[in-house]
């Protein structure tokens, strides 16, 4: 029976014309307290925590986008930063110079090189693995990469927006209800005053 009632309030919370976004499930906007909580087959309770756990659920799912924001934010300006890189050898090694560069070799600890002709560069593509390409080959994966970060972020952001006017709906849902219920009680108290 509780597996019912939840399928109902699901059916019932998600708007036609509102279609879930990459997951995350729409919240509709309650215009009648009453008729939405027939329809659900719930009481005030029930819908209260109904859309309590929803609304934590928003909370989770917009935390972990978040974080996957913060990634893409960071890695963005790396890529960049390696395109620059490739960029520069590539101009060097045209007008026939040595770069002059400056590593890191360990925390604080930094050496000179002098780095003519190059050919190739090696790119740590992560999880221990690191490959040799030409610089022409790196600058097309680095292209394709900041590409792919960039549009990413672009839809983090949008599901970011989708799920915050979510939140929202639901917020308001929860008052509705809240609101609708005090006023019934206080209805129910004044008609068995006036008998």
């Amino acid at each position: 029976m509780a597996a019912a009632t939840s399928s109902s309030a699901v059916a019932a919370s998600t708007p036609q014309g509102v279609a879930d976004r990459r997951g995350i499930p729409a919240a509709s906007f309650v215009e009648d307290v009453e008729t939405y909580l027939r329809q659900a087959g719930l009481d005030v309770n029930s819908a209260l925590a109904f859309l309590q756990e929803r609304l934590q659920q928003y909370k989770m799912v917009e935390m972990k986008l978040l974080a996957q924001q913060r990634e893409l934010q960071a890695k963005i300006p790396d890529i960049e930063k390696c395109l620059g890189i490739v960029a520069t050898l590539q101009a060097k090694k045209a007008l026939g110079e040595a770069l002059i560069a400056d590593f890191e070799l360990s925390e604080g600890i930094y050496s000179r090189a002098k780095i003519e002709d190059s050919n190739s560069v090696c790119l740590w593509l992560g999880a221990n693995v690191m490959l040799e390409y030409s610089c022409d080959e790196a600058n097309d994966l680095l292209k394709s990469n900041l590409e792919n970060a960039r549009a990413s972020l672009e839809v983090l952001v949008a599901d970011l927006h989708f799920l915050r006017d979510q939140q929202t709906i639901t917020q308001v849902t929860i008052a509705r209800i809240f609101n609708w219920d005090v006023h019934q009680r206080r209805s129910k108290q004044s008609a068995m005053k006036e008998t």
